[in-house]
């Protein structure tokens, strides 16, 4: 009976120690099948953040293009070519961030224990997205091109229409200087009074005669504009016009202190012998 007893009790205790080993082993083969449920898990959220980084790299890249078109409806203004400049660059970073990182989701697909060819096809659909995008772009800016070269154009023609306006308007500037300085020198006329000693010094009056010898000084006389000046002081008591001037185009008279003036009631005529008038006092 004891022994009988002694083998139930070994047959117990072996059943036991089976019992404990199957679950340890059950409990290490849920646990390899949680570690690798964790690491796809792993990858797929690795995946599907590189894959939400592109979607919202192609959904900016798309509102800056936006902002192109709308700035290009007025392409001449500062700040509309600002707006363009900045948007361009902001899309040609995003499209190069954008090829990176489908380039990384292929090797991380490739890489990964994730086989399905589902996310296989979603990647190659975002790669045409990408593609179409980029063939947009493109569009985009050999129109921007075309339009700089035609503004750059225009811009040149503007300014040689303004060179050639700035030519034209200094050459008539020059040409009025021209007219005025004729119409000047049409209308210049010169006096001057002395005593008798003073015009023969400086060779205005040569024996009795005004104005004969060709080497008077005519810096002794005074330049005036004929239209202008018709009244002349003479600061004297005594006045005598030596030089030849039609009669009734002038009146040689007297102020209230009995110097003589001379009013010039006829330029045109008064002047048309001559445009030096000399007139002797004492």
């Amino acid at each position: 009976m004891k022994k009988l007893f002694i083998f139930v009790a070994c047959a117990l205790c072996l059943g036991a120690c089976n019992t404990t080993g199957n679950q340890e082993a059950a409990q290490q083969e849920r646990d390899s099948l949680q570690r690798i449920i964790n690491e796809k898990d792993m990858e797929l959220d690795d995946i599907m953040g590189t894959f939400n980084e592109v979607q919202e790299g192609i959904r900016r890249i798309n509102e800056a293009e936006g902002r192109v078109t709308i700035a290009d409806g007025n392409p001449e203004s500062a700040s509309s070519r600002e707006v363009i400049r900045e948007n361009m660059a902001f899309i040609q970073q995003a499209m190069q961030q954008n090829r990176e990182m489908i380039a990384q989701l292929q090797e991380k697909l490739k890489n990964s224990s994730i086989k399905g060819t589902k996310m296989q096809k979603t990647i190659e659909n975002l790669q045409r997205q990408i593609d179409t995008q980029n063939a947009r772009i493109q569009e985009l800016e050999a129109s921007l091109a075309e339009k700089d070269a035609l503004i750059e154009a225009q811009g040149d023609a503007i300014a040689g229409l303004s060179n050639d306006v700035a030519a034209l308007t200094e050459e008539n500037k020059a040409k009025t200087e021209k007219v005025q300085q004729q119409d000047k020198e049409l209308n210049s006329a010169w006096f001057v009074f002395g005593t008798k000693n003073e015009l023969k010094e400086q060779k205005i009056l040569t024996k009795g005669d005004v104005l004969k010898s060709g080497d008077f000084n005519k810096d002794y006389f005074t330049k005036i504009d004929i239209r202008y000046d018709k009244d002349l002081k003479f600061y004297s008591k005594s006045a005598e016009l030596l030089s030849t001037h039609p009669a009734g185009s002038f009146q040689l008279t007297k102020d209230k202190q009995g110097q003589y003036e001379l009013h010039i009631t006829d330029p045109q005529k008064f002047w048309s012998v001559s445009k030096y008038l000399v007139v002797l006092v004492k």
